[in-house]
């Protein structure tokens, strides 16, 4: 191994650590990709973690300017194959190598910097955070998956929107207390339409998300082996989750964060295994 190798190596490494620390269901679900592919989705968790630590936990910063910096870098790192930062050298050598296209980048930034500046969104607005946030990362991460394949990756698009929306909508509910009590972000349009959050508005969101879970099921299904089973993990965690949500009051969600607990993440592989085995689609 050589000095680049090493180099590359840590990076992964950092990414890795990133990963285990703020995600155990995403931990999970990336141990159970096929090895070949993990460091790629490491990298791609740690790169979002941290612009999404810029903007939801360092309020004593300049935060426009440092995600301005951390967007710039980012770019550069990918046209030079290179960064001094270990979570940039790591995701740029996934963009280059997979040939991710970098609008898609682009639009994950931008969301990164509504957070900054928007406090409510009618339905356009929303599905474009949405898109820019959630469904750019599970596109990043098909590139990833169809390593190259260009017509699996049209065949799966839309799936992997749809799945990466369905986890975003998911996260609004679970930190809804965190995000619109204490950070004032209110996403969800449904929010506007009722003018406040209850049980009535709180269903028309879960059954949207529901939606979107009932499709993405469909490209699960046609994923090459090597990613088909740790995507179906993190599909079943975040189903179990919503299952959660559902059967808690609008009003408990304003006060607290509805978790699904280590053990019962662990219990869902067995199932999880047989789905990969036996359901998915040749």
């Amino acid at each position: 191994m050589n000095n680049s190798e090493r180099y590359l190596d840590s990076s992964f490494k950092a990414c890795r650590s990133i990963t285990k620390t703020y995600s155990t269901s995403f931990s999970l679900g990336i141990f159970c990709l096929g090895k070949e592919i993990r460091n790629a989705i490491y990298s791609i968790y740690g790169f979002v973690r941290v612009a999404d630590e810029i903007v939801d936990t360092f309020f004593e910063i300049d935060q426009s300017k440092k995600i301005d910096d951390f967007h710039k870098s980012t770019i550069e790192s990918i046209q030079n194959s290179y960064s001094s930062n270990l979570i940039l050298h790591a995701f740029q050598h996934v963009v280059n190598t997979y040939q991710i296209d970098v609008n898609l980048v682009e639009s994950f930034f931008k969301s990164m910097k509504a957070d900054l500046t928007e406090k409510s969104y009618d339905r356009e607005s929303y599905e474009e955070y949405i898109y820019g946030s959630a469904e750019v990362v599970g596109l990043m991460c098909l590139y990833v998956f169809v390593n190259g394949n260009d017509k699996k990756y049209s065949e799966l698009k839309k799936y992997a929107q749809k799945l990466g929306s369905a986890f975003q909508k998911v996260n609004f509910l679970r930190d809804f207390h965190e995000d619109f009590e204490l950070k004032g972000r209110a996403y969800f349009p449904e929010l506007k339409m009722y003018g406040k959050f209850d049980d009535s508005s709180k269903k028309q969101i879960e059954i949207d998300i529901q939606k979107d879970f009932d499709e993405a099921i469909n490209g699960i299904k046609r994923l090459p082996s090597s990613s088909c089973l740790g995507v179906y993990l993190a599909y079943r965690y975040y189903n179990k989750l919503l299952k959660k949500i559902k059967s808690t009051p609008a009003s408990k969600l304003l006060n607290s964060r509805i978790r699904v607990n280590n053990f019962q993440k662990f219990t869902l592989l067995p199932s999880a295994l047989l789905f990969s085995l036996f359901m998915r689609k040749a």
